[in-house]
């Protein structure tokens, strides 16, 4: 590799690693879009308990209807487009993972129902279950020692 070529290639590496300096404007939209989906199951939750639906069915209401939402944005190609304007903002808790769900299964909708949608549907679920279930574990420890001392 010539010296002017690797010049290059370092140049191109420094350039890649440089701090974007739309940064603060990515953080904006990320905290107002986050916001704006807490906001909507808010008030989906305050529209449920209006219809009659004690605490426990609203909140259980509000949880698939933002599922839902977020897997109908996704089928539409509208959730990926959001996600690229608003970054992290997109990924409150469930409303991402349904979208995360929701791509795998259309990835892979030419490789059939069973094996293609069926099967590959679940390949995120898996590191987010055992994250999960490894977090509750050393949650579940720290508060036993807690309560301990």
């Amino acid at each position: 590799m010539t010296e002017q070529k690797r010049q290059q290639t370092y140049l191109q590496m420094v350039r890649r690693q440089e701090k974007d300096p739309k940064v603060w404007l990515k953080c904006l939209n990320a905290f107002w879009i986050g916001g704006l989906i807490c906001v909507l199951g808010e008030v989906l939750k305050h529209l449920y308990s209006g219809w009659g639906l004690g605490e426990d069915g609203a909140s259980l209401a509000v949880t698939v209807s933002l599922i839902f939402l977020s897997v109908l944005a996704t089928g539409l190609g509208l959730y990926p487009r959001l996600a690229v304007w608003a970054g992290a903002g997109t990924l409150v808790p469930i409303t991402g993972f349904a979208n995360a769900m929701a791509s795998c299964a259309i990835e892979n909708k030419t490789e059939g129902f069973i094996l293609g949608t069926g099967a590959q549907m679940f390949r995120i679920a898996g590191p987010v279950i055992a994250y999960g279930t490894l977090a509750s574990v050393v949650y579940g420890a720290v508060y036993w020692a807690a309560g301990a001392l």
